[in-house]
């Protein structure tokens, strides 16, 4: 149970689906070359196979079958084996996924045991995962907290935006598990609250975009007052894997196992692609028409806070039920957005990039960027919101025409094709398949 949230019972029961995630990653059992240098994947499986023959914790298997869960993805059909012996692991798989449950059930399993055989240490912190952003570590402490509750682990998700206090508190009794990200773990760790001398698991989750928001002198600086590599199990996961991200895993875990499912840099294979190439004057008017036509959840993705509030307050204007998200706006804000977009109060989310990783939000089924996103990776993690769960999506992206050299470094890239369309290219009840100048959005606010 969390620390700072009333504890939830088990999940209602839903229909049997695959461990958390999915897109149709496929990958051979044989070793996989990394396109950027010549780092080799660990072979494996990436058939899904049966919970129970890789877990054992009976706590977990209640858990897993309250929830629903029956089968891996292919991430966790790569992961789990190595994982679960207690090895170092890097994963890079595309969203959507699993890549959460590959590392919690092993955190969970190396912690229940080591219960079970007298192991554990009262008082400090067991495992450590390291998140970009406040909703991703609330959503990590979900799955938690759902994995968990037929155990006595707890945990606490640490970030910034609220009061540390009740942190404060949850670190100095020593939960478990801790989620944070590295701005206002860092502020606790400067005031020497929380014991981290005894931890045993150390994650990195989304550690490009780690990257992409400078955190990397933190983290550097947080695994630093860790336990040595030698002394604990470390686990580093992405959906893209730059070389600068793979040396610095290096440097963390030497002569970890890399497993790679599917593309290190392209998008799911679920997601269609297209763009529209159009005046920024213009592109208001027809994104109000084009999701007038849509029948699913859309996030709207936008380059700046200006011009996400400017670009809500249009839509919303135009009958369309809508709400605006980024940096800017309080915790609670952001949370009762979120929640009111997966309730389905609200159709069309507009936001800047601090929604573009980790949050899972079912039944997406489009993303649109108003404008050419500032970065293939950007790219890449935007579209990620839609064609999760070996659903189909699809990407629409808006192109001023001063825009089109970016457009064409994506076709480039991942070797997609984004045609101009016209209004009429939108059927009703599916999409077709096919500027800002101003400064760019605070994409997240430190910790």
């Amino acid at each position: 149970m969390s620390t700072e949230t009333p504890s939830r019972g088990p999940q209602r029961r839903r229909r049997r689906r695959p461990g958390g995630g999915g897109g149709s990653a496929r990958t051979s059992a044989a070793p996989v070359v990394s396109p950027s240098n010549s780092r080799e994947s660990a072979p494996f499986d990436p058939a899904p196979v049966p919970f129970p023959s890789l877990v054992t914790d009976p706590d977990l298997l209640d858990a897993l079958d309250q929830r629903g869960f029956e089968k891996t993805t292919p991430i966790q059909s790569a992961v789990l084996p190595y994982a679960l012996e207690g090895k170092d692991v890097i994963g890079c798989a595309e969203t959507g996924t699993g890549k959460t449950a590959a590392y919690l059930l092993p955190i969970l399993a190396r912690l229940l045991r080591g219960n079970r055989e007298g192991r554990s240490s009262g008082g400090v912190t067991r495992a450590l995962v390291l998140a970009p952003t406040r909703e991703l570590a609330t959503q990590i402490d979900d799955e938690v907290q759902g994995f968990a509750y037929h155990s006595p682990v707890s945990s606490v998700a640490v970030y910034g935006g609220v009061a540390m206090e009740p942190q404060a508190r949850a670190l100095a009794a020593g939960v478990d598990i801790v989620i944070a990200t590295p701005g206002r773990l860092l502020d606790h760790m400067r005031n020497k609250v929380g014991d981290f001398s005894h931890l045993e698991v150390f994650v990195l989750d989304e550690a490009d975009r780690m990257m992409d928001m400078g955190f990397w002198p933190d983290v550097r600086r947080i695994a630093e007052a860790l336990p040595p590599s030698t002394a604990r199990q470390t686990m580093l996961f992405s959906a893209t894997m730059p070389d600068e991200v793979m040396r610095f895993a290096d440097t963390l875990a030497p002569g970890a196992t890399f497993v790679q499912v599917g593309s290190r840099r392209g998008p799911a294979a679920t997601i269609s692609h297209e763009a529209k190439i159009l005046p920024t004057r213009e592109k208001g008017a027809f994104l109000a028409k084009y999701l007038r036509k849509v029948h699913e959840p859309a996030i709207v993705f936008v380059n700046t806070k200006i011009g996400c509030d400017r670009l809500a307050r249009q839509l919303s204007q135009s009958g369309l039920r809508v709400a605006a998200i980024h940096a800017d706006r309080s915790q609670r804000e952001r949370t009762d957005v979120i929640e009111a977009f997966r309730a389905g109060r609200i159709r069309t989310l507009v936001a800047t990039d601090v929604a573009a990783r980790g949050l899972d939000i079912d039944a997406v089924g489009l993303i649109v960027n108003f404008e050419v996103p500032r970065g293939l990776d950007s790219y890449v993690h935007r579209v990620g919101r839609t064609g999760r769960n070996e659903t189909s999506g699809h990407a629409l992206t808006l192109a001023d025409p001063s825009e089109q050299d970016g457009l064409r470094e994506i076709e480039q890239a991942f070797g997609i094709v984004l045609g101009d369309v016209h209004v009429s290219a939108a059927p009703s009840g599916k999409p077709a398949t096919a500027g800002s100048d101003e400064q760019p959005a605070d994409l997240q606010a430190r910790g």
